[in-house]
């Protein structure tokens, strides 16, 4: 009979340390398993990022960070798309047809999915520098009378016109790289994932 009352017990006592333990090794291991997991930091690092452009005024310009580069977004007035054409004969790549430097949907003069708005990598092709913004059409840029506004690598001297293309007899050998990017609304965009997905 006292076998009965002892079986029990032993067995409660049993069925409590072996909870207790499967609860202790948990906690003992939850740590080791979340460090192997990449941080926030890590993830923001190589996720799209949406931005508000709603209070970009015509012909201004404003960077953000993807993937620890600088994104231009710049929005054109009609005078800076007219003036896109114009500079074709002094351009190496007038119509982006080296494919990996934009995706499809800006595979075309003003390279953007929307004429007004332009998003490009800030990153000279030629050794990585990031050009300086020269909007200003004319003398008033440093560049001369005939030019028509772009980005100006202070590094070697590549230039590039208001779609980022590159300019003839520069070091720089393609375009500025659009980066993938698609419309949320009329006022936001996402940077990093386009129709097809994450870039």
């Amino acid at each position: 009979m006292s076998n009965e009352v002892v079986n029990p017990r032993r067995r409660r006592l049993l069925a409590i340390t072996s909870g207790l333990g499967v609860v202790g090794t948990a906690l003992a291991v939850t740590p080791f398993v979340l460090s192997m997991l990449p941080s926030a930091r890590a993830k923001a690092a190589g996720a799209p990022v949406e931005v508000d452009i709603s209070k970009i005024e015509s012909g201004q310009l404003l960077t953000v960070e993807w993937r620890g580069k600088p994104v231009w977004i710049l929005r054109r007035t009609p005078e800076m798309l007219k003036s896109l054409p114009e500079v074709d004969p002094l351009l190496v790549d007038p119509e982006s047809t080296v494919v990996d430097q934009q995706p499809a949907y800006a595979q075309n003069v003003p390279r953007s999915i929307k004429p007004e708005f332009l998003v490009l990598v800030g990153i000279c092709t030629h050794l990585g520098c990031s050009p300086d913004k020269r909007l200003e059409a004319g003398a008033g840029s440093g560049l001369g009378d005939n030019w028509k506004g772009g980005f100006f690598c202070p590094c070697h001297g590549s230039k590039f016109d208001l779609a980022g293309r590159v300019y003839k007899n520069v070091p720089a050998p393609t375009n500025l790289v659009v980066p993938p990017h698609a419309y949320l609304s009329d006022s936001r965009i996402i940077i990093g994932a386009d129709q097809r997905g994450t870039a």
